[in-house]
This record gives C-alpha cells, sequence and structure tokens, in this order.
C-alpha cells in the first residue's frame, strides 16, 4: 500500500529567538514565533509523515498548549512522529520540500538539513529533496514577517 502526505507551516519572525530551519541553527537576527523551537520546515515533514500514515498531525501529538513542548527540539518532535509511523508498518520513501523565505539564503544549509531530517526519520538523505524559494516581496514571508514550509511524503507498506 503507497500513501501520500502533505505538510504545510508558517510561523512569525520575532526578535530573541534563534532561527532553527531543518535542525539547523541559522545565523539570522530573528528567529520564529512558537510553542516549540518553530521550525517550520521539521513541522511541515511532521505533519507530511502524520498525515500519509493517518496518524493526525502535529498538533494533536504534541499540542501547544502541552508545558511539556515549551521549546521543544522539533528534531526530537519529528523522531517520535517516526517511531508512531513505524509502529503502522509505513516506512517512508521520500520527502519533498520547498521552505519560503526571503532570506537568508538557505543553500549553504541544506546538505545538513537532509542529514538531519534523514537520521530523525531513519532513511537515507537521498531519499530527501530539498528546494528554496522567496516569496518575491508578497505577503507575510514576502514582507520578512515570517517564513513557512511545504512537505510532501510517500509512505510505503
Amino acid at each position: 500500500m503507497i500513501r501520500i502526505g502533505q505538510g504545510f507551516d508558517v510561523h512569525q519572525l520575532a526578535e530573541g529567538r534563534k532561527l532553527i530551519i531543518g535542525g539547523v541553527e541559522l545565523p539570522f537576527e530573528k528567529g520564529l514565533l512558537g510553542h516549540s523551537d518553530a521550525d517550520v520546515l521539521l513541522h511541515a515533514i511532521t505533519d507530511a509523515i502524520l498525515g500519509a500514515a493517518g496518524l493526525g498531525d502535529i498538533g494533536h501529538l504534541f499540542p501547544d498548549t502541552d508545558p511539556e513542548f515549551k521549546d521543544a527540539d522539533s528534531i526530537k518532535l519529528l523522531q517520535v512522529a517516526n517511531q508512531k509511523v513505524l509502529a503502522t508498518g509505513f516506512t517512508i520513501g521520500n520527502i519533498d520540500c520547498t521552505i519560503l523565505a526571503e532570506q537568508p539564503k538557505m543553500k549553504p544549509y541544506l546538505e545538513q538539513m537532509k542529514e538531519n531530517i534523514a537520521r530523525a526519520c531513519q532513511i537515507e538523505a537521498d531519499q530527501i529533496n530539498l528546494k528554496a524559494t522567496t516569496m518575491e516581496k508578497m505577503g507575510f514571508i514576502g514582507q520578512e514577517e515570517g517564513m513557512g514550509a511545504i512537505a510532501v511524503a510517500l509512505l510505503d507498506k
């Protein structure tokens, strides 16, 4: 059985926060605001794999009302979600993602992000494709008020 899931996440940029994307801390004057570390890429991937397995979404598994997940490391959340997916008998075939951000440039960090995601999902880095794009200065992402990510995951049983 083959199933596909999609994930989408956005977070507002804020002063005094670290910018963590794909488990990599990027040098930038602002970070993403959220209950956890607000890693939009890992949140989108988590939603994609959970959705494909029929296991709900990141908010269901890790509610932002639960103090246990305050400032949580999203790599750890992805690892837990992946274990739940594996327990259903599914394995990840591939993951494809797009990061939506005006700046900073993501290209120098994409390989490390892929390695982090591969390790968390217990797959090979070549099963992951990462891209980044701007919003051409349009909307809240284009105006540098926030960042987003889109992900799809293919699961096989």
